[in-house]
């Protein structure tokens, strides 16, 4: 039974194998999916392709991941939040005007403005659930609603377009480095995610609030601080992957960036091994969760399948995952081996 809840539950065996299923998948469909080539000292191929598209998904399976873990709810805003601060962003940068070619204001300030919205969206949302006892999915479908409209207010209602060099290097590559830039801002979130919760007692305390928030406040943790916490570093990394989004496309759409993302993330983490009911999480199931989507939509793509289509099959998945995680599956397959067992030992007696 041990064995089995690590491999089901929160161990990395199941998104381990989900991914080497879709990769094989993959390699089926198309056999040149491996090859890397380089092109004007940049490197392309099917699996960099990958890589770099998951970007964006892996930081908000990130922030997500300590969300379910701590609150045992998801945060469906990540992806209304990520158009939220690539429009002001954007909005910063052009000075106010919708389209634009123009400069006016440095980078830093913009990109540091858009976090700083990511991070209040968050702390809204982290408001609701930890002081006020919001059901999680309630919550955050405030902004999951109005954070669009917001987004269209800032643009009013069109693209804002930042025909810059410089406005390009995050969500493209930098000169004489062959891998996306992308690439590296999700080591360096991956990594000081891990070192925060795995160096400090904060992993602890997060895992002790999901599974059971009330013998938390007991023993003195501060069971809504964390919460909240957690949503206000699940807003940061929404805002972040918001600023990657529109950098690849050098604008902000507010119609599509983040688009169905949230779908993504949660699924990132139940792909992840995590549990959707809170308590012990793994950040490295979450990203190989994350890749594993990405490549999914990659077979999925390569299948004829359309955009409009994806939440389907996507949404499919989620069940699948959800109930091989569920308590009555596993009491399910431990009669089965029990049953085994049993049999087993009866033919030797016999």
């Amino acid at each position: 039974m041990t064995r089995f809840k690590k491999i089901t539950g929160y161990g990395l065996f199941l998104p381990i194998l989900c991914f080497i299923l879709v990769l094989l998948i993959n390699v089926i469909k198309t056999p040149s999916f491996f090859e890397i080539s380089i092109k004007n000292g940049v490197l392309y191929g099917y699996i960099i392709d990958v890589i770099n598209r998951a970007s964006e998904l892996v930081i908000l399976a990130v922030g997500m991941t300590l969300v379910v873990a701590s609150s045992g709810g998801t945060d469906i805003s990540v992806g209304a939040v990520m158009s939220v601060a690539a429009a002001i962003c954007c909005f910063i940068l052009s000075g106010g005007q919708q389209t634009t070619n123009s400069y006016q204001n440095p980078y830093l300030l913009g990109a540091l403005v858009a976090i700083i919205i990511g991070i209040i969206c968050g702390c809204w949302n982290g408001f609701l659930v930890a002081k006020m006892k919001i059901q999680p999915m309630v919550a955050t479908l405030i902004l999951f609603t109005a954070g669009r409209g917001i987004a269209q207010l800032i643009t009013k209602g069109q693209i804002t377009y930042i025909r810059v060099d410089s406005y390009k290097l995050l969500g493209g590559n930098i000169q004489g480095i062959p891998l996306p830039t992308t690439i590296f801002v999700v080591i360096i979130v991956v990594v000081l995610a891990n070192l925060i919760l795995k160096k400090t007692a904060l992993g602890l305390y997060i895992q002790s609030v999901g599974i059971n928030a009330r013998a938390s406040r007991v023993v003195g943790l501060k069971s809504a601080q964390i919460i909240f916490l957690t949503y206000a570093f699940c807003g940061l990394c929404a805002g972040i992957a918001g600023l990657m989004a529109s950098s690849r496309i050098y604008s902000a759409d507010a119609n599509n960036i983040g688009l169905n993302m949230e779908l993504d993330a949660i699924l990132a983490v139940a792909l992840g091994g995590n549990s959707l009911s809170g308590g012990k999480f793994s950040i490295l199931g979450s990203v190989i969760g994350a890749y594993t989507i990405q490549a999914l939509t990659t077979t999925l793509y390569a299948m004829s399948v359309s955009a409009d289509q994806l939440p389907v099959y996507k949404a499919i998945v989620v069940v699948i995952i959800v109930s091989l995680q569920s308590k009555e599956f596993n009491k399910i397959v431990i009669n089965i081996k029990d049953k085994l067992v049993s049999y087993k030992e009866r033919k030797k007696v016999a």
